[in-house]
C-alpha cells in the first residue's frame, strides 16, 4: 500500500489516532464541557478544500467525522461563545472567541540565513540543534517569567515545532495581551534581510534581567552550535554578516583584512580575533554589548509572531500526519529535546507495518482498534500527552476543591 495514499491515512485515523487523548487535552476533564463542544475544528481535504467551523460534543463524534472526511490534516481553533456549527443561527456580533491555548510556532525556515548544513525544506540532526536551543530557552523563559506550567511541545512533522500552553490564565488571554507577550518574547526581529535584528537595550547598558539571566547559556550554545558545528562565519558571506553587526569601523577593517587573507580560518578563530580586539578597545563597553547582541541574534528563538497574537488562529492538531514527510506530529520532551531526531519520528508507513507484523487486519470494523497505538512506536508519544493531560486535570480538580472550600 502507498503510505501517502488516502487509504493509508484512513487506516491511521481509524486505528491509531488518539482521539480520546486529544479530547481530554482540549476539554481538561473527562465529562464534556464547552471547552470542547464550543471548540472550532477545521479540515483540509484533498484538492485544497478547507472546511471551517466544525464542532463536536465528544471524542467519538470527532472521530466519526474525521474518518468520514479523511482530511490531509485538521486544525484546532478557539472555544467560542457558541458552538461553531451553529454560528449561522446567531445574531451578528454574538459569535466570538473566548478561550484558546497560548501557542507559539518556531520554524526552521527562519534560520535559513544562518544555518549552513541545510536550506529551505531540508532538515537534519545538526540543524535541529537550532530548534532544540529555541525550545530550551523559550520553555524556561515562559515558566520563569509568566509562571505557566502546562506547556507541551509538538513536532510539526517536517522542520518546526509548536508550543501549546493550557494554563487557565493563558487560555483567558485577550488578543491584546497575547500581542504584548509575543512582543516581550520577540528579541530577534523577523525578516531574511541581513543586518542588526536585535534592539533590546539603550546603548551599552546592561541587558534586561530576562535576557541577562540566560546570556551565559546562550553563549555556550553560540560556541557549540554557531562557531563549532555550523561554522557560520567560515565563508565570506558568513563573516561579512558578522562584520555588519560590529559598531567600530576600524575593527571591522582590521578583521576583514585578516580574514580575507586567510580564507581557511575557522569561525571559532574569527570570534577569538574579535574578542581580542574588544579587550584592547577604548570603547570596550559598547563592543562588549555588541558581542552579547550578536550571541542573541544567532541563538535566541525566532518566533512566528502572527501565530500567537490572536485567539482565533488555527494550528495543526497534534498527531496529524505531515503530507510531505509522512511523519506524525508527535510531542517532544523539552528536557530531552537535544536527543530528538526528526528522522526517527514514526511515519504512517512504519506504523502500519508494525500493525501488520502483529497480524492485525488492516480493515478493522468501525469502532475497533481505538487504542491500537498501544501496540506501536506511537505509544510513548501518546503517553507523553496523557501524562501532560493528567497534570492539567489534577490542577482542575484542586481548583474545584478550593472553590468549594471558599463557598462559605
Amino acid at each position: 500500500m502507498d503510505t501517502s495514499s488516502p487509504e493509508a491515512l484512513s487506516i491511521f485515523y481509524s486505528r491509531l489516532y488518539p482521539f480520546k487523548s486529544i479530547f481530554t487535552w482540549l476539554n481538561h476533564q473527562h465529562a464534556p464541557t464547552k471547552l470542547f463542544s464550543n471548540r472550532e475544528f477545521a479540515f483540509t481535504l484533498p484538492g485544497d478544500v478547507y472546511l471551517r467551523y466544525n464542532s463536536f460534543t465528544t471524542a467519538d463524534e470527532l472521530k466519526k467525522q474525521v474518518i468520514k472526511y479523511n482530511p490531509t490534516r485538521f486544525e484546532i481553533g478557539p472555544t467560542y461563545t457558541h458552538k461553531p456549527r451553529d454560528r449561522r443561527t446567531l445574531q451578528p456580533g454574538k459569535f466570538k472567541p473566548l478561550q484558546r491555548e497560548l501557542v507559539f510556532d518556531i520554524d526552521m525556515t527562519d534560520y535559513d540565513p544562518i544555518r549552513t548544513c541545510c536550506s529551505d525544506a531540508g532538515i537534519c540532526k545538526r540543524c535541529w540543534a537550532f530548534i532544540s536551543a529555541a525550545v530550551r530557552v523559550l520553555d524556561k523563559s515562559i515558566r520563569d517569567q509568566f509562571g505557566y506550567q502546562h506547556l507541551i511541545w509538538i513536532y510539526s512533522g517536517r522542520r518546526g515545532i509548536h508550543l501549546w500552553i493550557s494554563d487557565p490564565e493563558a487560555m483567558e488571554l485577550t488578543d491584546d495581551e497575547r500581542r504584548a507577550i509575543v512582543g516581550w518574547l520577540t528579541v530577534v526581529q523577523p525578516g531574511k534581510e541581513s543586518g542588526k535584528k536585535v534592539n533590546v537595550r539603550f546603548g551599552s547598558k546592561a541587558l534586561p534581567p530576562s535576557l541577562g539571566g540566560i546570556i551565559k547559556d546562550l553563549a555556550n550554545i553560540f560556541s557549540d552550535l554557531i562557531l563549532a558545528d555550523q561554522d557560520c562565519f567560515a565563508s565570506e558571506e558568513g563573516y561579512e554578516a558578522l562584520l555588519q553587526l560590529i559598531p567600530d569601523a576600524s575593527i571591522v577593517h582590521t578583521l576583514r583584512t585578516k580574514w580575507s587573507a586567510d580564507p581557511d580560518r575557522s569561525s571559532s578563530d574569527k570570534w577569538d580575533d574579535f574578542r581580542a580586539l574588544v579587550k584592547k578597545a577604548s570603547d570596550r563597553a559598547t563592543l562588549s554589548a555588541a558581542m552579547e547582541d550578536i550571541v542573541l541574534q544567532y541563538t535566541y528563538p525566532r518566533l512566528d509572531a502572527e501565530v500567537s497574537k490572536k485567539r482565533n488562529h488555527l494550528l495543526k492538531a497534534p498527531f496529524c500526519v505531515h503530507p510531505k514527510t509522512g511523519r506524525v506530529c508527535v510531542p517532544v520532551d523539552p528536557a530531552k529535546v537535544e536527543e530528538f531526531d526528526p528522522d526517527t519520528v514514526p511515519t504512517v508507513g512504519q506504523l502500519l507495518d508494525e500493525l501488520n507484523r502483529l497480524n492485525k487486519p488492516e480493515h478493522a470494523e468501525e469502532g475497533a482498534g481505538d487504542e491500537d497505538w498501544l501496540l506501536t512506536s506511537l505509544r510513548p508519544y501518546v503517553e507523553m500527552l496523557d501524562n501532560h493531560v493528567a497534570r492539567i486535570m489534577e490542577d482542575v480538580r484542586k481548583t474545584k476543591l478550593e472553590t468549594a472550600d471558599m463557598s462559605w
